[in-house]
């Protein structure tokens, strides 16, 4: 799999456009995909806040990562927008039967595939070889599109999980 992303993100949105990423619980199967494709379309084309039409972006990144982006210098997200983004993806949840709301649940690229750890497991799976310091890491935290571009995909040693996991503090 092609793990290519940035020239995904629009280039005409502001670097410091809002950001939202939710991670499945599993690989979407390509049906599914082509259906939440067109729920994204659609929620991005109906997207407003207190009536002003949001500038956003929503993709399906590695059939696994919906990807939801807001760019705030043409009008603000509101309470109200960003619940309607939560009902979207509650909406995925529904129709798919997945967890997308799973904050314990991290990925991983293992092997040129994404493989996802519940937070418990990662000091076994770094004491074991899973994974190492350098295995690249789906840092869903990133808060704006500077940092999905920069930060999203980042070794396990240059993410939070350092200050988690004491051996990983120790590396170079």
């Amino acid at each position: 799999m092609d793990f290519a992303y940035k020239h995904l993100i629009p280039e005409d949105f502001n670097d410091s456009s809002r950001v939202w990423i939710y991670q499945c619980s599993r690989l979407f199967m390509i049906s599914e995909a082509l259906q939440i494709e067109d729920m994204l379309t659609d929620f991005t084309a109906n997207w407003n806040s207190h009536g002003a039409k949001v500038k956003g972006y929503a993709n399906l990144l590695f059939g696994q990562f919906i990807v939801l982006m807001a760019d705030e210098t043409a009008a603000g997200v509101s309470g109200c927008s960003t619940d309607s983004s939560v009902r979207l993806i509650k909406q995925v949840e529904e129709t798919f039967g997945v967890n997308m709301f799973d904050r314990q649940c991290l990925a991983f690229l293992v092997k040129e595939k994404i493989q996802t750890l519940p937070l418990p497991q990662v000091k076994y799976a770094l004491e074991n070889g899973f994974i190492t310091p350098d295995t690249i890491y789906f840092n869903n935290l990133v808060a704006d599109k500077t940092s999905l571009l920069s930060n999203w995909m980042i070794p396990v040693k240059q993410s939070w999980l350092v200050g988690r996991i004491p051996q990983l503090a120790d590396q170079p």
